[in-house]
């Protein structure tokens, strides 16, 4: 399998190659051609930080395919010159001579020829219960021999194999998530309103005999107002604080937009063996036949069942017995293990008077054919294994004169957790749908037992634009079916999860917005999925919805935060060009504003919210439409500044320009407030972090102006007036905020 795994360097230098960072790089260019050093560097030094906080918080690379080529780098037994030798399976060819030995892995896919195995497909299929394979039997690289020793020969290596071709799925399997839409539809936006708004200010600057000189320091700083520069930066950050909390929670993210996904998500598709169900066997129903009761035929039934060994239905059976013991068993004499070719695994024993008797278990056409014919038998085989039980009837008496004394029937249980967790989800606006390589008739019976009622899709090719309401149960599914439910669902315009634990189910989970392991899961599983699940159980998908909600509702309002201002900002330079005939903002105020407004706002990101109580979605038109409208709120209130500088005080250009930089962040301060709930600003208290740099921020745009660091100084009065202005301001835009996000559904 080809690796394809990006070089470090490569994953670095790619952080600088995105529609932020070409606009950061642009701004650099310009300032280094105006002789603008310093801003330049500091310029620089932004866009740095925004790319390294994205490398190292994604930083932890995925290890798929180094999962699945270690599942194939496998060692296997061939005739070659006529010995058996060891040979790594990578040495495979079709047509060799292979030997399936117990505990071995099978090394490709291969035709069994000679002898019989029983064979754990489970990572492949799905299928919890291990199958029986004899000559004549094809099965696939990365079976698990439990029984027996076969031969085979090869049919088909490496990434040709099922399993390869389920590595290839992995390895193409890409949905771009929500966040990166959403940071490019941001952009795209911005880049088209305040582009349009830039271009009229240059006309105007031209038309108008404004100097060069003027004119190319106005462009740029209208460049740099309309970058939403941290944007990138605060999605990565608030997914690293919800990744930390999830993680406590028994929850790892393997990829931080798996965080801001789950928020997302209104489907999960969850695998049946090892998620839904304990993926272990136990004894459902046990069925005595008159003279008999439950407790004999599980004690019969154990004494012909092997102790310690691997085989997964005797070791229910053994589990079932201990818990209803008989007093009456007779003493064993000899076990005879299971038999692949006889299907039954047997005992004889002596009973309380010393005679001696036989004890045979299997399957039902192998057993009656000792006995007596038994219609009541027959009958009750019959219905277990339409209700998709794997049925085994038990035999006793002299050799001569068996009967038949029972059926047991064994099936995978669902967890305790998995009505609840499919429930929760309900109510979470999650849609639960199980998609699993089982039969339909035991898919449907977990499925009744976990609480999803639906139809169960029939068997063969999906249908044609199907959609996740369609159908409860999806069974029969090869791995490369799980994959096209997960696209097929997306192409309905759903953000799908996919829960799952074997290798089967590694495309789908790649494929998914979150792809979910849980904590028995293959590595494989684990490598492609972008969360997994540390604890048993699956309350940490509950969790994980929630933080993600969480996660997303800190990320929507920096969002409005930051197209508010990117808006105001080049508006404000067009109001203040025909107020004033000048550059209300320099390129180094306008950097100062960048640092103090966008980043120290990324403590948004640890901000208390109140998580939605519906699936969220990134409606970019809308949140454009709501920046626009409280951006012109915003936009009054500069101005309003403004024109008592120019037209009252009789301020100078440079004093205007100090007196619009404070009043740019001293405005943005209210709108964070203001826009932090959906509801009044005084429902949900701030988060310490928010406060401090609130403060922060305050305390260096005052500072800076009093003392005209950068800047033309002002009386502390002045700024004083400044700051009770943005106040009034916020607690106004606090009232018309709340019908502007009802109408626009920003909740």
């Amino acid at each position: 399998m080809p690796d394809i795994s990006a070089h470090p360097l490569r994953n670095a230098l790619a952080k600088f190659w995105a529609p932020v960072p070409w606009l950061l790089e642009v701004s650099i260019v310009l300032e280094v051609a105006l002789h603008k050093d310093y801003e330049a560097l500091v310029i620089a030094a932004l866009l740095v930080f925004n790319s390294a906080l994205a490398y190292f918080q994604e930083s932890r690379a995925q290890a798929t395919l180094t999962a699945l080529k270690s599942r194939l780098a496998l060692s296997a037994s061939v005739h070659r010159d006529g010995v058996w030798k060891t040979v790594p399976a990578a040495e495979l060819a079709c047509g060799d001579l292979v030997k399936l030995s117990l505990g071995g892995v099978v090394a490709a896919d291969v035709h069994i020829t000679g002898g019989s195995v029983q064979l754990d497909q489970s990572m492949l299929t799905g299928e919890s219960l291990p199958i029986e394979a004899g000559p004549g039997v094809d099965t696939f690289a990365g079976a698990l021999v439990r029984r027996g020793e076969a031969t085979a020969v090869v049919t088909a290596t490496g990434v040709r194999t099922k399993f390869g071709r389920t590595a290839e799925l992995v390895r193409t399997a890409h949905v771009v998530s929500t966040q990166q839409r959403a940071v490019l539809k941001i952009v795209r936006n911005l880049a088209i309103f305040n582009g349009a708004i830039i271009l009229a200010m240059g006309s105007y600057a031209y038309f108008h005999a404004m100097p060069r000189s003027e004119i190319v320091p106005l462009l740029l700083t209208s460049v740099l107002a309309a970058i939403p520069v941290a944007l990138p930066a605060t999605f990565t950050l608030a997914a690293a604080v919800g990744a930390r909390s999830l993680a406590k929670l028994g929850v790892l993210p393997t990829r931080l937009s798996a965080v801001d996904e789950a928020a997302s998500i209104d489907v999960l598709c969850a695998d049946k063996t090892g998620t839904l169900t304990r993926n272990e066997l136990s004894v459902t129903s046990v069925r005595p036949l008159p003279g008999s009761d439950e407790a004999r035929v599980l004690g019969m039934a154990a004494l012909a069942s092997s102790e310690g060994g691997q085989d997964s239905v005797d070791a229910a059976i053994r589990a079932a017995a201990s818990h209803n013991p008989a007093s009456d068993l007779p003493k064993l004499a000899k076990f005879v293990p299971f038999d692949p070719a006889k299907k039954t695994s047997e005992a004889s024993v002596t009973n309380a008077k010393g005679g001696a008797e036989r004890i045979v278990k299997g399957a039902f056409t192998a057993v009656v054919a000792l006995t007596a014919p038994s219609p009541a038998a027959a009958a009750i085989t019959d219905e277990l294994e339409k209700q998709g039980f794997r049925v085994l009837a038990v035999a006793a008496g002299p050799t001569d004169s068996m009967q038949m004394i029972g059926m047991i029937a064994l099936s995978d249980p669902p967890r305790k957790d998995s009505t609840s967790l499919i429930s929760e989800l309900h109510t979470l606006g999650v849609h639960t749908v199980m998609v699993t390589g089982d039969a339909p008739v035991t898919a449907a019976i977990v499925a009744h037992a976990v609480g999803l009622s639906g139809a169960i899709c029939p068997p063969g090719n999906l249908p044609v634009s199907i959609k996740p309401e369609d159908f409860a149960v999806f069974a029969g599914i090869l791995p490369e079916g799980k994959y096209d439910i997960v696209r097929a669902f997306q192409k309905s315009g759903h953000t799908v999860g996919m829960c799952g634990d074997g290798a089967n189910d590694a495309p789908a989970l790649r494929q998914a917005q979150i792809g979910i392991a849980v904590s028995t899961a293959t590595d494989v599983a684990k490598s492609a999925a972008g969360v997994v699940l540390t604890e048993a159980g699956l309350g940490g998908i509950v969790a994980a919805v929630k933080e993600g909600r969480i996660t997303f509702q800190r990320i929507l309002t920096y969002t409005l935060n930051s197209v508010m201002k990117k808006i105001l900002q080049v508006l404000l330079l067009a109001v203040g060009l025909v107020i004033t005939g000048h550059a209300v903002l320099t390129p180094m105020l306008m950097v100062i504003v960048m640092i103090t407004g966008d980043f120290l706002a990324m403590s948004l990101s640890t901000d208390r919210v109140r998580p939605s109580k519906m699936p969220n979605s990134w409606e970019i038109g809308r949140i454009t439409a709501a920046g626009v409208i409280l951006g012109i709120c915003f936009l009054a209130f500069t101005t309003a500044i403004l024109a008592v500088g120019k037209f009252e005080l009789h301020l100078g250009i440079e004093a205007l320009q100090t007196l619009s930089a404070v009043g740019i962040v001293f405005g943005g301060q209210a709108i964070t407030y203001v826009i932090r709930g959906r509801q009044q600003l005084w429902g949900l208290r701030p988060s310490l972090w928010l406060v401090l740099s609130s403060a922060a921020d305050i305390l260096i745009i005052s500072t800076l102006a009093i003392l005209g660091i950068a800047m033309a100084p002002l009386p502390i009065a002045m700024i004083a007036c400044e700051f009770a202005a943005a106040v009034a301001f916020g607690v106004v835009l606090d009232f018309v905020k709340i019908p502007v996000f009802a109408r626009l559904r920003i909740s």
